[in-house]
């Protein structure tokens, strides 16, 4: 059985190229598996895996339970905001309690960064980051270099820009990382204001105009603004951010060129994309949910094999 390089998928920047090619290439095995017509194998039937959400997610957590159930594997789901961590359990006693049912792997998204590194270092199960804080979100990486793979046959050398609120977004940054990795140059665009201090230092161009970023990339990867995150005003209106950063069907058209269009959900029609732009031929979002199943497939049959 393959296997990565280490026990957990904690982040892009933990892992090597070896890795997510590895992860590539199974993932094209099971894109093959999940357009059968039975749609599933039998490769993680003995192994048990917990969801431990203590954010809210709606594709992420559905993309790894339907990944898991086409694998075979034993689910269960737990939510923070219906368990015992409303009574001030702590999250390693959490998770202790739920390793004693004797769970092989967990897939976790948590509010604090570096909460899925923190349980790594005490407890022997594997464990999968599904987003921490601001901070990585590895699987939707993969399945976003993945999908630019697919499209425009390789990931090397293509030009592709990260739009948005990349201040507050951990999809910015494990992209970043990945794209790095396979090669690809990568730049960031967004206001002043939502673009961290050290975002240079990361071996990226950072651009302020929207159509000049349009003009110069293969793929545009549009982030939501994360309201939910920001403390501060980053930006006068929502409607003064789309009518500067906002992707519409006639920016589109100005392009003398076709472009890759990507959004890792959920869509704020009419803020960063409108509607016209998001179901545009340009558009391969629908693909990326499609293919972030097989990829976690991927990732979680590979690290079943460096199980102890």
């Amino acid at each position: 059985m393959p296997r990565l390089s280490q026990p957990h998928l904690l982040g892009i920047k933990n892992i090597t190229l070896r890795d997510i090619e590895l992860i590539f290439e199974t993932a094209d095995n099971f894109k093959e598996v999940i357009n059968r017509p039975i749609k599933k194998v039998p490769s993680l039937r003995d192994v048990t895996i917990a969801n431990v959400f203590f954010e809210n997610s709606t594709r992420t957590r559905l993309s790894f339970e339907l990944a898991q159930k086409r694998l075979s594997a034993d689910v269960i789901n737990f939510s923070a905001s219906t368990s015992s961590v409303k009574k001030g359990e702590t999250l390693l006693d959490t998770v202790n309690n739920i390793l004693a049912m004797k769970v092989d792997m967990i897939v976790m998204r948590h509010a604090s960064a570096g909460a899925p590194h923190f349980l790594s270092r005490h407890i022997k199960a594997n464990i999968i980051n599904a987003g921490d804080g601001t901070h990585e979100h590895p699987t939707q990486a993969l399945l976003d270099a993945f999908s630019i793979r697919e499209k425009l046959n390789g990931v090397k050398g293509k030009k592709v820009a990260i739009i948005g609120d990349i201040l507050h977004s951990r999809v910015a940054l494990s992209n970043i990382f990945a794209l790095n990795k396979l090669g690809a140059q990568v730049t960031v665009c967004g206001p002043p204001t939502l673009l961290p201090k050290y975002i240079s230092k990361l071996g990226v161009n950072v651009e302020l105009d929207l159509q000049k970023t349009l003009a110069w990339c293969d793929v545009a990867n549009v982030l939501r603004i994360q309201l939910e995150r920001q403390q501060l005003k980053y930006f006068p209106s929502l409607r003064e951010y789309s009518l500067y950063y906002g992707i519409t069907r006639e920016r589109l058209d100005a392009l003398k060129k076709p472009i890759v269009l990507m959004h890792p959900g959920p869509i704020n029609r009419g803020v960063e994309l409108s509607s016209d732009a998001a179901d545009s031929r340009h558009s391969i979002i629908l693909d990326q949910v499609e293919n972030g199943v097989a990829v976690r497939m991927a990732v979680m049959y590979l690290l079943a094999g460096t199980a102890s």
